[in-house]
């Protein structure tokens, strides 16, 4: 089923109304906190442009609301390979690949890590409801990497408490445009919707909350390097953001900034940059206490194929350019 779009004229009554408000009480069937969802995700423009859910309305004005379709009661089980780095009675960890989404969600009821792990784990964790069965924490899309998934209530919420106690060590590969000048650092920067596009995040949004990232410079190339970073707080895009904002954009990250054109010199190291399919993050390292026995885990994963040859790439593009 596809998207289900509707277009409304704001009467006269509703001027000076809140957008949301007003929506609410011209389509009864979705409720207000359904609404502010759905604008959240640009699912709704005013005048032909995404709005705040506490944009004033005119009489007059367009509205574009856009309704997902629903999405099955419970997601199904689905033979997916999936990499299990370890299990026991309590948890699991998987090594994700790139471009598979954790949970179901508008436009992706099937196919997604969930859907494996239904197929393959008898028992996960309720207590991320249906569509998170056992979800603890999410990867984006694009990331590949570790992820921790529990099998029992118990366990889900002494893992929720590590990873809000930051208690857990979550380190990233990242392969990011430029060389930073410092061998390593520190972002203390909050984090945001962005105001002016609903779908990014934003070291600029008015009403940011705490991110805090640390990294270190592991090699560097023509125009690119390779990073390992830290997070020491959980936000949504939050490695892709403040690295971003460095001014070196994860490599490959058409969202922040890593397709643009790189600044290597030789043509070699730019075609692999631009040649990436995904951004160029690998969630390396998780480590975290057990929730029965209290033993401290700790899980390593190496980079995937994809990214490994795109830095064997780069240093046989830097070995032929001192050859010349």
């Amino acid at each position: 089923m596809s998207d289900a779009s509707r277009l409304l004229v704001v009467d006269e009554a509703g001027t000076g109304q809140r957008l949301d408000a007003w929506l609410a009480a011209a389509v009864p069937e979705l409720s207000r906190a359904r609404i502010q969802t759905l604008i959240g995700e640009s699912r709704v423009t005013l005048g032909g442009h995404p709005a705040r859910a506490s944009a004033r309305v005119r009489a007059g004005q367009e509205i574009t609301l856009s309704v997902p379709a629903p999405l099955p009661a419970e997601p199904e089980p689905e033979d997916i390979p999936l990499a299990v780095v370890y299990e026991d009675e309590d948890l699991l960890v998987v090594d994700k690949p790139a471009g598979l989404v954790v949970h179901p969600g508008p436009g992706t009821p099937r196919g997604t890590l969930v859907n494996a792990l239904l197929g393959q784990v008898r028992d996960l964790s309720g207590i991320g409801g249906v569509l998170r069965p056992g979800i603890v924490h999410r990867l984006d899309k694009g990331t590949s990497g570790l992820l921790l998934v529990a099998k029992t209530d118990a366990a889900h919420r002494d893992l929720a408490l590590q990873f809000s106690g930051r208690s857990v060590e979550k380190e990233y590969l990242a392969l990011v445009l430029g060389v930073p000048r410092a061998r390593t650092g520190a972002i203390d920067a909050p984090i945001g919707r962005d105001p002016r596009d609903r779908k990014r995040m934003s070291v600029s949004a008015p009403r940011g909350r705490e991110a805090r990232s640390t990294f270190a410079v592991v090699e560097s190339f023509d125009g690119a390097a390779l990073l390992r970073v830290r997070i020491h707080t959980g936000r949504t895009h939050q490695i892709r953001v403040h690295l971003s904002s460095l001014g070196h954009p994860v490599a490959g990250d058409a969202t922040y900034g890593g397709t643009r054109t790189p600044s290597s010199r030789a043509a070699a190291a730019r075609a692999v940059l631009q040649g990436l399919a995904r951004p160029a993050l690998h969630a390396a390292r998780l480590a975290f206490r057990h929730p029965r026995t209290g033993e401290r885990l700790s899980f390593e994963s190496a980079l995937p194929p994809d990214l490994e040859g795109a830095l064997a790439a780069l240093r046989a593009a830097a070995v032929a350019k001192m050859d010349a």
